[in-house]
C-alpha cells in the first residue's frame, strides 16, 4: 500500500490497520496508535515514529533503517527479520518482543527496556545498547561485535555461542546469564558482575575483567589466555581445566575455587587469595606466585617448575606428588608448614634438608 498523500500522521488512530507493504518512507507518525497493526514488510526508512504505540504490531521483515523509535511502545512487537539498522530506539520499550535475526547494526538503543525479548541471531553489531535492560532476553548466538552494553541489565539473559567480540560490558549486570561456548575476546568487563553466570567453554582471551564479580561462575574448559583479571572475585567459582595461561590474576579472589587441571603457565598471581582452592594437577609452571594466600590447597601433582613463590603462604597445603623442582625462592620454613610432601619432587638440596628435619611430611598420614 502507498500512502504518498499523506504522509503527516501524527497522533493518528491506526489501530489494527491493514498496512502490508505500505510505503510509510519517512512519515511522520509521532504518538500514532498502530496497536495490533499488520506492517509486515513495510517501508518505514527514516519515519518518525516516536513515542507510537506498535504493541502487538506486525513488522515482520519491515524497512525500519534510520527510523525514529524513541519512547515508542513495542511490548510483543514481531520484528522479525526487520532492518532496525542506525534506528534511534533510546527508551523504546521491547518487552517480549520478538527481533529474531532482525539487523540493528550501528542502532541507538540506550536505555530501552527489552526484558525477555527475542534476539536470537540479531546482527547488533557496533549497536549502542549502554544501560538498557535485557533481563532475560534470548540472545543465542546473537552478533555483537563491538557493541557498548555498559552498565546494561543483562541479568539472567541467553547469550549462549553470541558474538561478543571486543564488547564493552563494563559494569554491566550478567549475573546468572548463560554465556555458555560464548566469544568474549578482548571484551571489556571491568567492574561487570558475572556471579553465577554460566561460561563454560567461554573465549575470553586477552579479555577485560579487572575486578569483575565471578563468584561461583561456571567456567569450565574456558579460554582465558593473556585475561586481565586483577582483583577479580573468583570465590567458589569453576574452572576446571581453563586455560589461564599468562592471565594477570594479581590480587584475584579465588578462595575455595575449583581449578583441577588448568592450566596456569606463566599467569599473574601476586598477592592472590587462594586459599582452600582445589588445584589438583594444575600446571603453575613460570608462574609468579609472590606472596599468593595458598593456606589450606589441594595440591596433589601440581606442577611449579620455575614457578616463583616467593612469600608465597603454604599453610596447611597437600602438595603430595607436586612438581617443586626447579621451583623459585622456595625456602624451607614455607615448606615446613605444608600437610605433606609424599611423593613431591623437589629439588635435591631441599629434598635432603626437609627429610631430616621433617620426616613425617613425607610419610603416609592416618
Amino acid at each position: 500500500m502507498d500512502i504518498p498523500e499523506r504522509k503527516d500522521l501524527r497522533g493518528a488512530n491506526l489501530q489494527g490497520a491493514d498496512l502490508i507493504e505500505a510505503n510509510l518512507q519517512g512519515a511522520n507518525l509521532q504518538g500514532a496508535n498502530l496497536q495490533g497493526a499488520n506492517l509486515e514488510e513495510a517501508n518505514l526508512q527514516g519515519a518518525n515514529l516516536r513515542g507510537a504505540n506498535l504493541q502487538g504490531a506486525n513488522l515482520r521483515g519491515a524497512n525500519l533503517q534510520g527510523a525514529n523509535l524513541q519512547e515508542a511502545d513495542l511490548i510483543g512487537t514481531n520484528l522479525q527479520g526487520a532492518n532496525l539498522q542506525r534506528a534511534k530506539l533510546e527508551k523504546a520499550n521491547f518487552r517480549g518482543a520478538n527481533l529474531q535475526e532482525a539487523n540493528l547494526r550501528g542502532a541507538d538503543i540506550f536505555y530501552a527496556d527489552l526484558t525477555e525479548a527475542n534476539l536470537q541471531g540479531t546482527n547488533l553489531i557496533e549497536a549502542n545498547i549502554e544501560k538498557a535492560t535485557l533481563q532475560l532476553a534470548r540472545l543465542h548466538l546473537a552478533k555483537l561485535h563491538l557493541a557498548k552494553l555498559h552498565l546494561a541489565n543483562l541479568q539472567g539473559a541467553n547469550f549462549q555461542g553470541a558474538d561478543l567480540y571486543g564488547a564493552d560490558l563494563q559494569g554491566a549486570n550478567l549475573q546468572g546469564a548463560n554465556l555458555y561456548g560464548a566469544d568474549l575476546q578482548e571484551a571489556k568487563l571491568e567492574g561487570a558482575n558475572l556471579q553465577g553466570a554460566k561460561l563454560g567453554g567461554v573465549k575470553l582471551e586477552r579479555a577485560y575483567l579487572i575486578e569483575a564479580n565471578l563468584e561461583g561462575a561456571n567456567l569450565e574448559g574456558a579460554k582465558l589466555g593473556g585475561a586481565k583479571l586483577e582483583r577479580a572475585k573468583l570465590e567458589r567459582a569453576y574452572l576446571i581445566e581453563a586455560n589461564l595461561e599468562g592471565a594477570n590474576l594479581e590480587g584475584a579472589k579465588l578462595g575455595g575455587a575449583k581449578l583441577e587441571r588448568a592450566k596456569l603457565e606463566r599467569a599473574y598471581l601476586i598477592e592472590a587469595n587462594l586459599e582452600g582452592a582445589y588445584l589438583i594437577e594444575a600446571n603453575f609452571q613460570g608462574a609468579n606466585l609472590q606472596g599468593a594466600n595458598l593456606k589450606w590447597t589441594y595440591l596433589i601433582g601440581a606442577n611449579f617448575k620455575e614457578a616463583n613463590l616467593e612469600g608465597a603462604n603454604l599453610e596447611g597445603a597437600n602438595l603430595e606428588g607436586a612438581d617443586l623442582e626447579g621451583a623459585q625462592h622456595l625456602s624451607l620454613d614455607q615448606l615446613s608448614t605444608v600437610k605433606t610432601l609424599l611423593n613431591a619432587k623437589l629439588d635435591n638440596e631441599l629434598l635432603i634438608t626437609l627429610k631430616k628435619k621433617y620426616p613425617a611430611l613425607f610419610e603416609v598420614s592416618d
